[in-house]
Parts: structure tokens; sequence; C-alpha cells
């Protein structure tokens, strides 16, 4: 039976690096990145509350549709908004959420040294400083409240987080 996983926190929080090296250990999962998609549904985004309900909701919409063809999918998207992955849950009945938890900070210092951002925007922390509405900075992030992992991301390498999230996916 396929499954869901969506793996979310603030930018820079490490989303993107756990993605990959749980499709590492499951490669038959696909990988939906949110700064993909929003290149494609909003070329010119503007981040609005409006534009991020409409791009989140296609990307629950993508993820249930790969869901229901027997497809086994990694979220990796911030989520900021509950609503967007409490719309999940509902609609995936093999749905899994997986946070990682790290402190604003240190997502701010990774993001200014990273070289690979996987699609994402660079600079955001700085462009949300700017008055961009950045999850963390200028739009509150919703901490999930009952996710079935939090992996504390600024103890745990990428490594670790990965290989608890597919003992999670196993148990299932």
């Amino acid at each position: 039976m396929s499954w869901v996983l969506w793996i979310t926190g603030l930018p820079g929080c490490g989303k993107s690096t756990v993605a990959f090296k749980v499709k590492e250990l499951l490669p038959d999962a696909a990988v939906l990145q949110m700064d993909d998609l929003r290149k494609i549904v909003t070329p010119a985004p503007t981040y609005s509350d409006e534009e991020r309900e409409h791009v989140y909701r296609a990307l629950v919409y993508t993820a249930k549709t790969l869901y229901d063809a027997g497809q086994n999918v990694i979220i990796d998207a911030t989520g900021n908004r509950r609503s967007w992955r409490q719309l999940a849950r509902q609609l995936i009945p093999a749905y899994m959420e997986v946070y990682l938890e790290c402190p604003v900070e240190l997502c701010i210092q990774r993001e200014k040294t990273r070289v690979d951002t996987h699609a994402a925007p660079k600079n955001i922390y700085e462009k949300g400083k700017a008055g961009w509405p950045v999850p963390g900075i200028k739009v509150p992030y919703e901490v999930p409240e009952k996710p079935e992992l939090i992996i504390d991301a600024e103890k745990e390498p990428p490594e670790e987080a990965a290989e608890k999230i597919v003992k999670l996916i196993q148990a299932r």
C-alpha cells in the first residue's frame, strides 16, 4: 500500500536534504518539492496568503493523485499552516507527518551558507527582514500538533533523520 510523508519545518531546517536522504533509502518514492511546484503554478510568486492557499492545495492534490495511483510520496514543503497539512491528513489514508524542529537562528545560519538550495529561493531570510512573508520571520509557522515523528534537526544529522523516517514508514 502506498503512503505519503510530509516533511515540514522552517526554511533552512534541512527538509530537502532529509527528503532526498529518505529517497536514497526508498528509491521508489517520488519527492514533491514545493519550490519546484511553485515555479510552475506561480512563475512570478508574490507569496500572498491567497497564492499560498492555491499552491499548497495544488501540492496536496498532486500528492493525493500520486498516492491514489499507488506511488509513495515524500512532500518537501514548509507548509507553515496546519490547515494544509490537515487537509492532506483528511484526504490521504496513509499519511504521515515529520516535523524537523530547528531554531530559526540556526535555519538562518544554514540558509546563508548552503550551496545546494534544492530549488529553494536564495537569501530567503534576508528577504524576510526586508518585508517578504517568510515563515518564522514575517509569517507564523504553525508547529504540528501531533506529527508522527519529531526530529531535532539541530542535533540529528540528515542520515540519522532519514533512518528514523524509514523505520516510521516500515512500521505502518
